[in-house]
Parts: structure tokens; C-alpha cells; sequence
């Protein structure tokens, strides 16, 4: 049987996926849980950076569902994999660029690995799995390359 887990993996999901208090309150929710600012893939972002995605994922769907696969501690390090999604009714932000709403379920598979400093996140590497999420919903279509 694995150890449980030190780190509240709970609490840093539902920032995501529970609908944060307005105001002030809700930039002091995310500094209880991470450094302001957090490093995320080489960027740093303030706390209320994070508030302002966390909305924007909230507004994505019309219930944010989430699941864990899988966490790993190692000292100041956690590994995360998880699942997060539910029926897509507002835009949604791909590298590919936006998403309208499609009313489909659009499903993330995400992995990130989160560095602790004092207890809270400081720096994350964050991948996720959005080809496979727009191939999903036929959002975009992997065609053959040509031969010449």
C-alpha cells in the first residue's frame, strides 16, 4: 500500500474547480497554497494571474469535474497527474487558440510537477494533454502528410 500524501492535493484542486470568493479573498486563497509570484513553466504569475485563469477554467465548463491518477512526494517535490473537465459552455484557451464553447464533455489529462518552498507551491512544470482533448471533440483532425 503507497504512503498517503503530506500535500493537500484536494485543496489545490478545488482553487480550480470551485467557485473562488470575490475580491481580495480570493488572490489570499491561492497565496495559502502558493508563492506570490509562482513560477510556471519558466513564467512567473502573481497570485492574482492565477485567479484570473482559475475563473476563466470555472467559466470553460458547467461543472468542473476532477479526478487524481496518480501522486508522487519526494521530498519538496509533488508529482500530479489528474483528469479535470465536465460539459464545455464557455472558451476555452488552447495553444492552438481558443476553443469556442462546444456543449460536448471536454475531458484535460494533465500532469504537473510542483516544487514546495515553506509548504506552498513556488515553481510548476505543467503539461497538458490538449491534442488529445481537441482530437476528442473533433476539433482538429491529424491528416497524412503529403508525398512529393
Amino acid at each position: 500500500m503507497a504512503a498517503p500524501t503530506t500535500f493537500d492535493v484536494q485543496r489545490l484542486l478545488r482553487l480550480w474547480t470551485e467557485p473562488l470568493p470575490d475580491g481580495p479573498a480570493a488572490e489570499e486563497a491561492f497565496r495559502a497554497v502558493y508563492t506570490d509570484p509562482v513560477t510556471v513553466n519558466g513564467r512567473a504569475l502573481t497570485a492574482a494571474d492565477l485567479v484570473a485563469r482559475a475563473r476563466a477554467v470555472q467559466g470553460t465548463f458547467e461543472e468542473v469535474g476532477r479526478e487524481v491518477v496518480a501522486v508522487v512526494e519526494d521530498g519538496d517535490r509533488v508529482a500530479l497527474a489528474f483528469r479535470m473537465g465536465g460539459r464545455q459552455v464557455g472558451p476555452y484557451e488552447t495553444s492552438a487558440g481558443p476553443l469556442p464553447p462546444t456543449g460536448r464533455d471536454l475531458q484535460l489529462r494533465v500532469i504537473d510537477v510542483l516544487t514546495l518552498t515553506d509548504g506552498r507551491i513556488s515553481d510548476i512544470w505543467m503539461v497538458a494533454d490538449e491534442l488529445g482533448a481537441l482530437a476528442a471533440l473533433d476539433a482538429v483532425r491529424l491528416v497524412a502528410p503529403t508525398t512529393r
